[in-house]
């Protein structure tokens, strides 16, 4: 199946060129030859943008083909326990009308350590079935080479560390020490994985750091004078940093209580953080944490990059967050822009989300290895 995209604004992952044409071929992006194509699709007054990457969600069955109807082409998962991720990577090999996926499998946390309170909750459930439960953790620095060697048994596409204490959400949870993320940290890079740190204060971020983990999944919350002086040496470590600002602006308005003020204070802080990343020159890559409940999967994607650019990204750049960059940083290099010879993984919208990213959410067409998805 041959499909030409005529005279359509195109955003490839770094710029817009106006009025060009497109050719789909198969599952791949080609230069137009001047053959007649199958079909044609009018691209005046649309935009062509690469399918849309969410650096972090959290999947569960259903989610990948929400994810799709919104032109999330592809989610980078940051917690699949084995069941559930073999059976969310057979769904994306074998159909086109869902996202594609990659993960981080189980997590490395200390015993107690978060999530498993969340997951303790989960798995009163009955529907989550074997996506929750109990899961694998470390202990100890001597623990850290037979854990990373059991995520790459499990064939994770990276790992995720959490350094988390649980005081920003009101809780005091056991935390992985700083030796224990380091040699996870050496463990997974002489495995060949990048490492990406869930931590959320600036002294978790200061561990994680130290330990020289790659990226970081969350912007932290607790802003202050020292916020630049810690963005300058996120960005001399070249570390990412994935903004997850719309959970953070979703768990705010959760509750009513007093407890909540630190809660609100955060999704303040992490506006702020992220700003501040952005000026320093930090890689942002733009992610929602999004669950089978709220942020909602694809949804919430396009709401946080209205949220990076109320942080001082340009339209463009919230753009590239969400399309070439976390390609770039997590070794995806078939997607994320559009070139000839890359997936033909493509959204359509109606308007120009260069101008007014709120357009990004008038879907027109979805492309998922070159197959068109109906609406």
């Amino acid at each position: 199946m041959r499909t030409l995209i005529r005279d359509v604004n195109v955003f490839d992952g770094e710029r817009t060129t106006p009025a060009t044409d497109v050719l789909i071929d198969g599952g791949m992006i080609a230069e137009p030859d001047g053959r007649a194509p199958d079909a044609v699709v009018e691209g005046a007054g649309k935009t062509l943008l690469p399918g849309l990457i969410d650096a972090h969600t959290h999947t569960f069955d259903g989610n990948l083909a929400q994810a799709l109807a919104w032109g999330v082409t592809t989610e980078l998962d940051m917690f699949c326990l084995p069941p559930n991720l073999a059976r969310q990577r057979a769904l994306a090999a074998e159909r086109d009308d869902v996202a594609d996926i990659r993960s981080s499998g189980t997590l490395a946390t200390a015993p107690g350590g978060h999530p498993s309170q969340l997951m303790a909750a989960l798995a009163d459930a009955a529907a989550f079935g074997d996506a929750v439960g109990p899961f694998d953790t470390v202990a100890s620095t001597g623990e850290a080479k037979a854990f990373v060697e059991q995520r790459l048994a499990e064939g994770v596409d990276y790992l995720k560390v959490v350094i988390d204490d649980g005081a920003v959400h009101g809780a005091d949870l056991p935390v992985l020490q700083g030796e224990v993320v380091a040699s996870l940290v050496d463990a997974a890079h002489g495995a060949g994985l990048r490492v990406v740190a869930h931590a959320i204060t600036a002294a978790e971020v200061a561990i994680a750091l130290d330990a020289g983990v790659d990226g970081l999944a969350h912007v932290w919350t607790d802003a202050g004078p020292d916020t630049a002086a810690l963005a300058r040496r996120v960005a001399a470590q070249r570390v990412f940093v994935v903004s997850t600002l719309v959970y953070f602006e979703v768990i705010s308005r959760q509750g009513s209580g007093a407890a909540d003020h630190a809660v609100h204070e955060s999704a303040d802080g992490a506006a702020q953080v992220a700003r501040a990343l952005h000026e320093a020159g930090v890689p942002l890559l733009a992610g929602t944490d999004a669950t089978p409940f709220a942020p909602v999967h694809g949804e919430s994607l396009h709401r946080e990059l209205e949220l990076l650019t109320k942080a001082g990204l340009t339209n463009e750049e919230a753009l590239a967050a969400a399309t070439s960059l976390p390609a770039r940083h997590f070794g995806l290099a078939d997607r994320g822009r559009i070139a000839p010879g890359l997936r033909a993984d493509l959204l359509l919208v109606d308007g120009d989300p260069t101008l007014d990213i709120t357009t990004s959410r008038s879907i027109a067409g979805v492309w998922r290895r070159g197959v068109c998805q109906s609406r």
